[in-house]
Formats: C-alpha cells, structure tokens, sequence
C-alpha cells in the first residue's frame, strides 16, 4: 500500500520529469527526421538492387518529400523488381475497416498483385513467396502492442525464414515517442493477433527495435531467426513526438486521424473490452468516450488530480453514428452518449493506461450494474487477473505497481535493441 505521502512524492516526481521532458524537447533543434526508406534510397540501395522484392506496406509508407515507397522505387532503383505488395490489416490504402477481411487483388495503379496479410491466413504463403528474393516492410506503427500492424510484420518475417528470404525493416518514429513505458506484459495465454509477444501495451520501440527483440529473443515460431536488416532512420530522437519529426502526419488507420488520438488509443483502446464507446462513429474517436448511463460530473468528481494528471476531461455528450470503411456499427449507435471530451494538456506526463484503468475503476463503483467486461477485455489487456481486480476494488495504483518486476526486466532486455 502506499501512503499519501508517498502518492504525493509520485506525483511530483512525475510532474517533474514531465516538465523536464517538455523543457528538453523545446530546447532541441530538431533536425528534420528522415525515415529508413530516405535512407535506403540515399546510403543503402545496394541492397535491393536486381532483387525481385515483395513489399508489405500501405498508405503510410511515405519518403519525407510525400512520395509513396513503391513510386520512389521504381524511380530511384534501376533493376528493381516489385512482384507483390502485401497489405496489413484496413488494406493498401488504409480505408478498410478494421476487423474486415481483404481478398488478393491486382492493384489498379500499379498493375501489382496485392496480398492481403489480414484474411484468414494472416501469415504469407509458400505460393505468395516462391518468386521473391527479398521481403521488405514500410509501415507507420503507433507504438501500441494491440495495434496489428506489428503482428503483420512479425508473422511475415516467421514465413521470410522458413522460406529462406531475405527481411528489411524501414524505419519510421514511434510517434507517442520511445521513452514512455506503460502497461502489463503480456501473459502467454493471452497471445493472439493483438498482441503476441511479451511486451507491455506502450513499449517505447520503433518498428525496427522491436524487430529486432523479435528475432534476438527468438520468439519467432519454433526459435527460428529471420535473416533481418533495419534501415534505420537519420536524426529521431527517443524524447521525440511525431510532431516534431518534420513529417507529415498521416492517418494510419481510419479511426486514428491525430497524433492525440494514438496518444489516447493505448488506454482507450481497452475500452473495447467493455460496453463503452470510444468514440468510433464520430470524428474525434479515442478523444470522446462515453454510455447512455453515464453522469459525467458524478464520475469527475470521484477522480482525482492525481488520476487526471496531464488530462483535462470535458463533459460532452454525442451520438456515434454509421461511418462507411471507418465504424459501420459502432457501439451505441444512434444512442445518446454522455461522457467526455478528453483534452491532453501535458502529454510528456500523462499515461493513457493508467487513465483508463482509474476510470474503469471509478465507473465500476458507480456503475457496477451497467458496465460490463468483454472477453476482449483480458486479451487487450494481456493480463487474466486485472478486471478481477478492478471488480474487488484493488486501488490501481497497486495494481500498476504489481506490474514493476516485469517492466523492469522488459526494460533490461529492450536495451539489447534500441537503436536511437
């Protein structure tokens, strides 16, 4: 248990840090980053050279002059080859709604067969790979275990090494920075496509770093190792927000449309583990949260700065409506929701998982009778004992602090990686 006096000192050390992290980063003059396909263009050609290559990437694999990673190919590499492009889950272009399965397809610009990665068969083929040389991935994540464009790289360098293939990671920014650790290990009963390796929910690493742990703690299938290459990036940083990168943001996924809102999604994305709306069926989604049986002034009062801090909570009440490729039927749809407008006044000291378990905590001991957990719940969280302990009325201080052994060797271990 701790004390008061205790809760204070935390709190003012982490007020502390935060500003120390907000004083860093507007004293640095970033340089303007440049993603790892910048990089490969620029220092590293040679190898894709004469290569007949698949790329698993969509939308977002942009050079930092807005150019989509098959053009600047096709115009930088002489004797390059792309035979398939392999598309994650919400497709190519990224307006594919999530959850929606996508069927092999020939790409209308490019005349180039597209795999999609997010079927029933999640993981490339002995028949998607038979003409490769070389597998090459370029995807902006957003540093969240459950979001699932991670999972799509890990299984595609399982089957670049049991086929023998070649694997490259481009770099890009995590874009909630890479020094933010939050959250439970995932427990191995828990793996799914939402989460399969043993990291926490926020794990501070960029798409190549955690390729990296991938292969070198053998969690591949069976231990097998991928013959890997990152092409890391030039000048990020690990205190660094997407906005600071000098790059431009781009919508990742159909309800990911700001960098607050990936800010938020590692703790309001839990919230699809219980019936809540995070906003989906609206244009701020992961910043509006809500029910019908919700009194928002009830539920601030009961929250405390030290819950809230970083975070601003307004009242608000919406109706999620049908949105094509983003919520066809989102929860509560066509329902008015009371809830809250989530403002992030200092996000070097807000955690987002710490916020949504209080409030879960909160709405719990209000509500117990109309909010309801999902199976989803544990398989999000990673972790089988935490709803039970929200629902005996375990602070969640305590339980956040029952995570610190665990998150102390992830640390040791993410050392071995990090690459900025």
């Amino acid at each position: 248990m701790f004390t008061s006096k205790q809760r204070v000192h935390g709190l003012l050390r982490m007020v502390l840090l935060g500003n120390l992290l907000f004083f860093l980063s507007c004293e640095n003059k970033f340089e303007p980053v440049k993603p790892g396909l910048d990089v490969l263009i620029q220092e590293s050609i040679n190898l894709i050279e004469g290569r007949k290559i698949g790329i698993i990437t969509n939308h977002t694999a942009l050079s930092s002059n807005g150019e989509h990673i098959v053009d600047v190919l096709i115009k930088k590499v002489p004797n390059i080859h792309i035979t398939a492009l392999f598309a994650p889950e919400h497709g190519i272009r990224g307006d594919r709604t999530g959850g929606e399965f996508i069927e092999t397809y020939i790409d209308s610009l490019t005349g180039i067969t597209v795999f999609s990665l997010y079927q029933r068969n999640r993981k490339p083929t002995s028949e998607m790979l038979d003409s490769l040389d070389l597998l090459l991935f370029d995807i902006m994540d957003i540093g969240t275990r459950f979001y699932t464009y991670m999972s799509t790289m890990a299984l595609a360098m399982e089957a670049a090494a049991e086929h023998g293939i070649p694997f490259i990671v481009l770099d890009r920014p995590n874009p909630i920075s890479g020094e933010i650790i939050e959250g439970p290990i995932l427990q191995p009963e828990h793996k799914s496509f939402v989460g399969m390796f043993p990291i926490p929910i926020r794990h501070g690493l960029t798409a190549g770093e955690l390729a990296l742990m991938i292969n070198g703690e053998g969690w591949l299938a069976n231990g097998i190792h991928a013959d890997l290459t990152v092409v890391p990036m030039k000048n990020w940083q690990r205190m660094q927000w997407f906005d600071q990168t000098g790059l431009p943001w781009i919508k990742t996924s159909p309800n990911m449309p700001t960098l607050d809102a990936a800010i938020l999604y590692p703790g309001m994305g839990l919230l699809e583990g219980v019936n809540i709306s995070e906003g989906r069926g609206t244009s701020t989604p992961f910043n509006l949260i809500g029910a019908p049986w919700i009194e928002p002034d009830i539920v601030k009062s009961k929250l405390s700065a030290f819950q809230t801090y970083g975070i601003q909570l307004e009242s608000r009440e919406f109706t999620p409506v049908s949105i094509a490729n983003a919520a066809p039927s989102p929860e509560y749809e066509d329902q008015l929701c009371k809830g809250f407008y989530l403002h992030i006044e200092n996000r070097n000291v807000f955690r987002s998982v710490s916020f949504s378990l209080n409030l879960l905590s909160t709405l719990y001991q209000l509500y117990k009778n109309e909010l309801t957990f999902n199976s989803y719940f544990d398989r999000l969280l990673g972790d089988s004992n935490i709803k039970q302990q929200i629902m005996d009325g375990i602070p969640v201080r305590n339980i956040i602090a029952s995570w610190s052994g665990d998150l102390a060797k992830y640390k040791m271990a993410r050392k071995n990686y990090l690459l900025y």
